[in-house]
């Protein structure tokens, strides 16, 4: 949690605001305390530089935009489970129907989700946003697709041509060391944030993001990573 309190306090470091992160709620979602004149301004800015997650399903609304983490991709599942922070008075996930995934990844094919998991690089943990459609708060359950940014943020890394390797589990810092260490930066061209702690390096062009695992994953021995190829979209 140091990480992200040395984040925030660096986010607000022009305003009289204090902002100390207090707990962690679901093994996932850091609880802060914010102080100071600039608490609103503070509030604000962390609201659109990060988001907030909205706890409670009351707090949902339908036709939001979501920011929340891919949960395990499991064998023959109907939908894409995300968590967006609905955690009270129990946690309630996010589903994108299997059927939504198919139209907008797979150009209509039925292709089961751990297929397209691995053709896009899904995983758990894996930031994505996603636009509430349905709220059925009887039952505890929302209904998603994937937000106007995520999807065009897919079709921009198809077109580049370019593979990407999704880091998952370690800071900007750790990641940016080891492309120092290894000479990498050879064959990566940006580092892209997809979250606090997850990243997507974007090899140049003819590099082979598999190629990268064993050498990123020799010095980032407790992260986990994902491959997307363009080519094998273009492929598939």
């Amino acid at each position: 949690m140091n990480y992200v309190k040395n984040r925030l306090r660096d986010l607000l470091e022009d305003l009289d605001a204090k902002v100390e992160v207090i707990g962690v709620v679901a093994d996932r979602w850091p609880q802060i305390d914010l102080s100071g004149d600039d608490e609103g301004i503070a509030t604000n800015y962390i609201a659109q530089e990060i988001g907030f997650c909205p706890d409670k399903i009351q707090a949902v609304e339908r036709y939001a935009t979501l920011k929340g983490y891919v949960t395990d991709i499991i064998d023959g599942s109907a939908a894409l489970e995300v968590d967006v922070g609905v955690f009270e008075p129990s946690i309630v996930m996010v589903s994108v129907p299997l059927t939504h995934l198919q139209a907008s990844l797979a150009d209509g094919r039925i292709i089961e989700l751990k297929r397209i998991a691995e053709f896009y690089g899904l995983c758990k943990d894996l930031p994505t946003q996603v636009k509430i459609i349905q709220i059925d708060r009887k039952r505890n359950h929302i209904e998603a697709e994937l937000a106007t940014n995520q999807f065009l943020k897919y079709k921009l890394w198809i077109e580049s041509l370019m593979d990407r390797l999704i880091v998952i589990g370690a800071t900007s810092d750790e990641v940016q060391k080891i492309l120092d260490y290894t000479g990498l930066k050879r064959d990566v061209i940006n580092v892209e944030p997809l979250g606090a702690f997850e990243h997507a390096l974007t090899c140049k062009l003819g590099t082979d993001a598999v190629g990268l695992v064993t050498i990123v994953g020799k010095r980032l021995k407790n992260a986990r990573f994902r491959v997307f190829s363009s080519r094998k979209l273009w492929k598939a």
